[in-house]
This record gives C-alpha cells, sequence and structure tokens, in this order.
C-alpha cells in the first residue's frame, strides 16, 4: 500500500509517499480502508521538529491521527458486523492516517451517521470533539458576546456556528477579506481583521464598551493577549490553539483581579471514551443539519506536502482533507 512518511525533521518536502506494507488485523482489531485522513496545523509542527517538547515523535513515521474509511477486514475477537461499513476512527498514537489502509482497535470505530459524507465525518474528528468541549466549558447563554480568533480555521467555524445557536453574538476575528466573509455567512456579527491596528478595540466598542463575556483563543501570540485585554470581568477565555507563534501567557493575578475564568489546552485532554462520546455528537449535528465542517480544500494523498505548505501559509478556509 502507499503511505505518507516523514524521514526526518524539515519543511513540507520531507513528506514522501512510498509503499509500505498492507497491515494486518490483530485479535481486537479492524483494518480500514482508508478514503479520508484529517490533516491538523500541529502535524506541521511537529513534522518540522518544532514541538518535541510537548510530543514525543521521532521519525520515521507516517502521520495522520483520524481516517474515515471502510472496514475491510475484522481481526479475532472484533465484532464481524464491522466489516464493510463506513467509520471513522482515532489512529494508534496519534499516527498512520496518512495511508491507504490502516489498523486500529475495533473498540474505537465511530459509525458513520447515513447522509453524512466521509468527508465531512472526518473533518469533525479533531475539530468537532475540541470545539464541543471548550465550548461546553465555557457555559455560553443567549445574549453573550462571544469572540472566536482564527475564525476561519476548522475549529474557529464550528465555534461560531454554536454560538449563534446558542443565541449568543458573535465577534469573529481572522486573517484577510476571504476569512472574514466565510465568518460573516456563518452568521458573525461582526468580522475584524487582526492584521489591522485596532482591531481588538473594534470588538470592544461593538461590546458597548464592556468587552466579551466568552472569548475562544485560537490564534495565539500577540492575538491572544490583545484578546484577554479586552475580555469583560467575569469573563471565560478559552485558548486552544497557537499557530502564532505559542500560547500567550496569562498573568494567573490578573485573570484573579478581574474574575475571568482561564482555561487551556490542558483542559481538552480529554480520554479516548470521552473523544468518542463527543465524536458521535459531532456527527450526529452534522448529519441533523445543525452543524457544517467547512472543508477548504482536498488534496490526494501523494501531494500530503501541498497540503502541509498550504495549512502553514494560512491558505486554508476551514479543513484541509486527504483523499486516498
Amino acid at each position: 500500500m502507499r503511505a505518507v512518511r516523514v524521514e526526518r525533521f524539515g519543511g513540507p518536502e520531507v513528506l514522501e509517499t512510498a509503499e509500505a506494507p498492507d497491515p494486518v488485523a490483530r485479535p481486537g482489531q479492524v483494518v480500514i480502508e482508508v478514503a479520508v485522513a484529517d490533516t491538523l496545523f500541529v502535524e506541521t509542527q511537529i513534522r518540522a521538529g518544532a514541538a518535541r517538547q510537548w510530543f514525543a515523535v521521532e521519525p520515521p513515521y507516517v502521520p495522520g491521527g483520524a481516517v474515515a474509511g471502510r472496514v475491510g477486514a475484522v481481526g479475532e475477537g472484533a465484532d464481524a458486523s464491522w466489516a464493510g461499513r463506513t467509520v471513522v476512527a482515532y489512529t494508534p498514537n496519534a499516527q498512520g492516517g496518512y495511508a491507504e489502509r490502516v489498523a486500529v482497535p475495533a473498540e474505537s470505530l465511530i459509525p458513520v451517521p447515513e447522509g453524512l459524507e466521509p468527508e465531512r465525518a472526518a473533518a469533525l474528528m479533531h475539530d468537532g470533539v475540541t470545539g464541543f468541549g471548550v465550548f461546553d466549558a465555557a457555559e455560553v447563554k443567549p445574549g453573550d458576546w462571544v469572540l472566536v480568533t482564527a475564525a476561519a480555521g476548522g475549529m474557529g467555524v464550528m465555534l461560531v456556528q454554536l454560538a449563534r445557536a446558542a443565541g449568543a453574538r458573535v465577534a469573529a476575528a481572522a486573517r484577510g477579506e476571504r476569512k472574514l466573509d466565510l465568518a460573516r455567512r456563518l452568521g458573525a456579527d461582526l468580522a475584524v481583521d487582526y492584521t489591522e491596528p485596532g482591531w481588538a478595540e473594534r470588538v470592544r466598542e461593538a461590546t458597548g464598551g464592556a468587552g466579551p463575556d466568552v472569548v475562544f483563543e485560537g490564534a495565539g501570540g500577540e492575538i491572544g493577549r490583545a484578546a484577554f485585554a479586552i475580555a469583560a470581568p467575569g469573563a471565560r477565555y478559552s485558548a486552544h490553539g497557537a499557530p502564532s507563534g505559542g500560547f500567550s501567557p496569562i498573568d494567573p493575578a490578573e485573570a484573579g483581579r478581574r474574575r475571568i475564568t482561564v482555561r487551556g489546552i490542558q483542559d481538552v485532554q480529554f480520554s479516548m471514551a470521552e473523544r468518542q462520546r463527543l465524536a458521535a455528537r459531532a456527527l450526529a449535528e452534522a448529519a441533523a443539519g445543525r452543524l457544517r465542517p467547512v472543508i477548504g480544500r482536498t488534496f490526494p494523498l501523494d501531494r500530503a506536502a501541498q497540503a502541509h505548505a498550504a495549512i502553514e501559509a494560512r491558505e486554508i478556509l476551514g479543513k484541509a482533507l486527504l483523499l486516498v
């Protein structure tokens, strides 16, 4: 079978397609014939060797933490009724998904609901799970002002939709008119470009000067610091992404003085059972038409390097997926 391997840390060009042995379904496992592999910004950081303090990944390895496809083989002790079904699953150790086939524990399988395309299902496996996790914890109420940074990314588009569905007013912050237009189409009341001076003050003014009641911060760096600075007294601030240069440091004393509840990436490290529960919930919401993942671009498996380059260049609206 074909698989995309990282033989050494480096730029997107280190992603190379090569032949690999077909996986075998061991006891309790199934083999998925992969149709779609999810991609994540953090996978580009791991590939570059820039996230070694957080992820114990060393080359050579096959990236890819979640896939959608058809169950092609069932191992001894696994439920034979899985054979032929369309499913999504997390890959063991968040590796192996950029391939034509992958072996996973049968207990990790989630059936794709009727009427939901495998591409949309794969797009929800990470961003849908983390999105619901941080959204539930923030306890968004009708009438709240919610600021979403990186609002046109895979998770940002989820949070904009969830906040609107909860009756909140949404300020979406992103880079460039294409992304701002997407946020408006998803229901954002205000869309601001955070590469422009004074963007945070525009958000504060829109809230009547009080600042947002909830901040979903997916950008990091200076953007995250500016978002925290305008959060309302008593706000809920959740930092879940850092593509702009690391998570923004938050002064606990200042947060306490302003009664701001701060949650970070450590608060969304769910157990596998909880991840599967949240994933199934996201799939059900999408199948019912209440949640729409945005798939900006798809790439053939052997163009994984182009996918990573586009992700790093911030070219993608919503999700980038690999089609196998």
